[in-house]
């Protein structure tokens, strides 16, 4: 009999996890989260004296990133200076990104650079 039991319970619970609202995705889900949580513990785990040099190419220009911006978990833009020292933008899918990152010493008496890293607050968070 106790065999039975247990076959009914499993059944239910099986029956009630399958009511229930699915769980959220987990963040791996969401590209663009995860190369901001790699940026992000590759810059905090630098050193005082360093600091990470992001270099994004598209086509011919190449530009080194000092700000990403995800204002939708498919679309990234990262903002930085060009050869000729100009702000320079890069729009792109989150998929088709390849960044060149390395940690650089920096020069003595000068602070080291961080990259910033935005995500758009929520609607819900006023």
């Amino acid at each position: 009999m106790a065999f039975v039991d247990l076959t009914k319970q499993l059944a239910q619970q099986a029956i009630q996890s399958a009511m229930q609202d699915p769980a959220p995705p987990p963040a791996g889900d969401n590209p663009g989260a995860v190369i901001l949580n790699q940026v992000g513990a590759m810059q905090k785990a630098l050193k005082d004296d360093e600091e990470l040099v992001i270099y994004v190419q598209s086509g011919t220009e190449k530009i080194r990133v000092m700000e990403i911006f995800l204002p939708a978990p498919q679309v990234a833009v990262l903002t930085g200076i060009d050869a000729n020292r100009v702000m320079t933008r890069v729009v792109s899918a989150v998929e088709a990104l390849q960044l060149l990152i390395r940690t650089g010493k920096t020069q003595p008496g000068t602070r080291p650079v961080r990259i910033d890293l935005v995500i758009p607050k929520s609607k819900d968070s006023k």
